[in-house]
């Protein structure tokens, strides 16, 4: 499995960077050629599933995940999401934790990522794309 990490300081408050990366829907919008669709209904918590569909036409593959754990944060505590993946294609987990710093937040998300049929010599290929889509992604969510 190849594992990666993305951190950034933001100068929202960790309330609305949580917000922000809890609205799964708005996850698809920042990868290329994604939606996600939220399978359960709300509110978002333990046990909340949602998928990300991506590719064009027939060559899409879906990730389904489910919420494992959601503590969002709070005044001297940050807030900590799991989510694992449960995908033919994707398998894994990923991880955000948002912690107040100074006037603005912290955002460290890490996951951990398998594609079914890809042997393990391609995980640091696997490990710097990750970083570079999910930077990505994570940059236009706290841009919005």
């Amino acid at each position: 499995m190849s594992r990666f990490r993305v951190e950034r300081a933001v100068g929202l408050p960790p309330a609305e960077v949580w917000r922000r990366l809890t609205d799964w829907p708005a996850h698809g919008a920042q990868v290329p050629f994604t939606r996600t669709t939220v399978l359960t209904a709300g509110p978002t918590g333990v046990g909340t599933r949602f998928s990300a569909r991506t590719g064009p036409g027939r060559l899409a593959f879906e990730d389904p995940m489910e919420v494992v754990r959601f503590e969002p944060p709070e005044p001297g505590r940050p807030g900590v999401c799991r989510l694992v993946k449960h995908g033919r294609v994707v398998l894994g987990w990923a991880m955000f934790e948002v912690a107040g710093e100074g006037s603005g937040s912290r955002v460290r998300w890490t996951e951990e990522l398998r594609l079914r049929g890809v042997p393990g010599l391609f995980d640091p290929v696997l490990a710097a794309a990750g970083r570079v889509v999910f930077g990505r992604a994570l940059d236009g969510l706290l841009r919005n």
